[in-house]
C-alpha cells in the first residue's frame, strides 16, 4: 500500500499540473513564510500536559478529550477541513489503518475549525469511524499553539476558489491550524508531536504506529 507521504507527493504533482503557475507560486510562498514565522517553534511540545479541552463531535455532542485519553494513548490530528484535498487523504489513511491503532489500545480523534455539520460531511464522505471534532471557537488549535491568521493574500485566492471559511467554521474568522498530529500517552502527557507549517505536507501514520507499538 502507498504510504501517506507518498499520496501527498503524488497529489502535489497533479495539483502543480492542474492550476496556472502564479497560483502555484504564491502557494508556496505562504508556506514559506508561514514556516519563516516560528510557528512550528511555537508549538506545544513533547513533554508537555495535554490542555483540558471538550469539543463537540460532528453531531454536536461534547467529547472531553482528557475522559478519552483515560482509557489509553490518544493520537490527536488537526486538519485544516473538508475542503482540504491533502486532509482528505490524511483522514482516509488514518481510517484505513484504524483497526491497527485501536489493537494497540490507542484511541483517534481528528480535529478542524469546522462547524459540526461540515465536520459530519467529511466524516460522511471519508467513511470515518472516528470521531471528527469541531474547534470552530479555536481553544483548541490556541491552546497547542498552532493556529495562524491568513494573509491578505490567501484570503483573496480561498475566496476566489470558494473556500469561504468564516462560514465553513462558523466563527467568521480567517483562522486555520497548521497541520500537526499529537500522540499523548496514558498519563496525559505529549509523548509524539508533528508540527508542520506546509499544508501538504503530513505525519506518517505508520511512524506514528511504530512509536504506539516501541512504548
Amino acid at each position: 500500500m502507498t504510504t501517506l507521504t507518498q499520496q501527498l507527493a503524488d497529489h502535489q504533482a497533479g495539483f502543480k499540473q492542474r492550476v496556472p503557475g502564479e497560483r502555484a507560486a504564491m502557494m508556496e510562498a505562504a508556506a514559506a513564510q508561514l514556516r519563516a514565522s516560528g510557528i512550528e517553534a511555537q508549538a506545544l511540545k513533547v513533554g508537555a500536559s495535554m490542555p483540558a479541552l471538550t469539543l463537540p463531535d460532528a453531531t454536536g455532542q461534547p467529547v472531553d478529550l482528557r475522559a478519552l485519553n483515560a482509557a489509553g494513548p490518544l493520537v490527536i490530528v488537526f486538519y485544516r477541513g473538508g475542503w482540504c484535498p491533502y486532509c482528505n487523504l490524511e483522514l482516509r489513511e488514518w481510517q484505513r489503518l484504524l483497526p491497527q491503532l485501536r489493537e494497540l489500545g490507542a484511541t483517534l480523534v481528528a480535529i478542524s475549525p469546522q462547524t459540526p455539520d461540515n465536520s459530519l460531511s467529511t466524516a460522511e464522505k471519508n467513511e470515518l469511524a472516528f470521531p471528527v471534532l469541531s474547534d470552530s471557537s479555536l481553544a483548541a488549535a490556541k491552546a497547542f499553539g498552532i493556529d495562524f491568521t491568513m494573509s491578505s493574500e490567501l484570503v483573496e485566492l480561498y475566496s476566489r476558489v470558494g473556500n469561504d471559511l468564516p462560514t465553513l467554521n462558523g466563527n467568521g474568522q480567517w483562522v486555520l491550524p497548521i497541520p500537526a498530529t499529537y500522540l499523548i500517552d496514558r498519563n496525559g502527557v505529549v509523548a509524539c508531536v508533528h508540527v508542520e507549517a506546509d499544508y501538504r505536507q503530513r505525519a506518517e501514520p505508520q511512524d506514528v504506529l511504530a512509536r504506539l507499538r516501541y512504548a
